[in-house]
């Protein structure tokens, strides 16, 4: 009888224990991050959240892959088990939750309370925004610049300012490759980063009309630019066909074959830093050729293709526990600093730039003040047409459309012609006329 009563009074008080998260003890937060160098800077950001005032704050940091994450996401959304309270999406992946009810939580009223309307890049704030909500905040700047292997620059003695537009870039690298040395890897996503530095995008200027490619003139003589850059072997192909893939920089960077590279502060930050650790000190950093316009006149020298940010999932039981670590990663100071010099991106809150350290020459890109150069860039990032069909869009150009028209299968105006054709028969969001019809649910 004394067992059975002492196995009684255990097994009250295991069952007590189980119930004590009920009773007050919170359990931690839920964040779901889309790369292991995010998961780093988000574990270190934890510890600086407590050090600076809660410390019983505690948070779960789970890495998935870009691939991944939505995957991961649709699973956890449709079951309810286990889903995150923090999301990290990228811009491009947002767009697939658009086309029916978003799935995160509405944080206008929140964003504009913290200031963080006035005080975010507003072309970067507005890629997480749709039909006037804004559900996200974005983590970097994302301005497009050149890096380019200053080793090699001097070997055939050329300077950035010889190739300040993009008829300059073009003359040396004509020049280049006649003696067998390219200067560019040709990379799918290219094509939307150089149609938007040129004023157009995937979509209408609003994002809502659902027209794909609106200028379609632009859209087919941008593909020709990047054809002609193949074909007199100023830019090739990358290994694996993507500058996204390490191969390509132990292979086309690291045997010289390429040496200009075209990518966002992040891919500087963390992909070149991490993956060429060996060229430190031989990479520079410079803005991006000008478009010369019909009046002669320079375009921007900057432009944007991809960034991160940060939501709420509408289920989560913690929305104002979520917000305030989220405001704090994106407004304090120190968030902000290590967030650029741990290799990770750029921010795009702009108070955060009166700090040196952002400013300060970066050694790994041949002591260039890095930071300086995307201060100065930042009003040139062109805004980015929010649409549902953005996802779609990008993959099926770099998973098929790409490489047909690269490797002559089809002309400039056929692809642009799959490509409106091929969005048309996906759907579109409401209201998007003869590109498609409204959708019915999400995709």
């Amino acid at each position: 009888m004394k067992a059975f009563g002492l196995a009684r009074v255990l097994l009250l008080a295991i069952a007590g224990l189980a119930l004590l998260p009920l009773r007050g003890v919170s359990a931690p937060l839920e964040i779901w991050i889309s790369s292991f160098q995010d998961k780093v800077y988000y574990e270190d950001m934890v510890r600086l959240y407590q050090a600076k005032g809660h410390k019983d704050f505690e948070a779960n940091i789970r890495a998935y892959g870009f691939r991944e994450m939505p995957d991961k996401l649709a699973v956890a959304i449709k079951t309810g088990v286990n889903p995150p309270d923090i999301v990290q999406l990228d811009e491009v992946l947002f767009g697939m939750y658009l086309a029916g009810e978003v799935p995160f939580v509405d944080l206008t009223d929140r964003v504009k309370k913290a200031g963080l309307d006035k005080d975010i890049v507003a072309n970067r704030l507005s890629l997480f925004a749709w039909q006037g909500k804004n559900y996200g905040l974005p983590q970097s700047l994302s301005a497009m610049v050149m890096y380019y292997r200053t080793d090699i620059m001097q070997k055939h003695y050329i300077s950035p300012d010889d190739i300040a537009t993009w008829d300059d870039f073009m003359r040396v690298g004509e020049e280049l490759g006649k003696k067998g040395q390219a200067m560019l890897a040709l990379d799918p996503s290219y094509f939307e980063i150089l149609l938007r530095q040129r004023g157009s995008d995937w979509f209408g200027k609003d994002g809502k009309d659902g027209k794909v490619l609106p200028d379609q003139e632009l859209a087919e003589d941008t593909l020709r630019f990047i054809q002609q850059m193949q074909e007199k072997h100023i830019g090739i192909l990358p290994d694996r066909a993507s500058i996204f893939d390490p191969v390509f920089f132990s292979g086309d960077i690291s045997n010289g074959e390429v040496f200009c590279v075209i990518g966002a502060d992040w891919y500087g930050l963390d992909m070149i830093q991490q993956f060429s650790s060996d060229l430190a000190g031989k990479w520079g950093v410079m803005p991006l050729p000008a478009w010369k316009g019909k009046d002669g006149k320079l375009g921007p020298r900057t432009s944007t293709f991809a960034g991160q940010g940060l939501m709420i999932y509408k289920g989560s039981k913690k929305t104002d526990e979520a917000w305030n670590f989220m405001e704090f990663v994106m407004k304090d100071k120190e968030a902000n600093v290590q967030r650029f010099t741990k290799g990770n991106s750029f921010p795009a809150y702009m108070p955060a730039w009166k700090d040196e350290r952002l400013l300060e020459p970066v050694s790994f890109f041949d002591n260039e003040p890095f930071g300086q150069l995307l201060v100065d860039l930042a009003p040139s990032v062109p805004p980015v047409a929010v649409n549902p069909k953005r996802p779609m869009a990008v993959f099926m150009f770099q998973e098929g459309i790409f490489s047909s028209f690269m490797y002559g299968q089809i002309d400039a105006k056929e692809a642009v012609k799959q490509l409106r054709e091929g969005l048309s028969r996906a759907g579109g969001p409401p209201g998007a006329g003869k590109d498609g019809p409204p959708p019915d649910k999400k995709k």
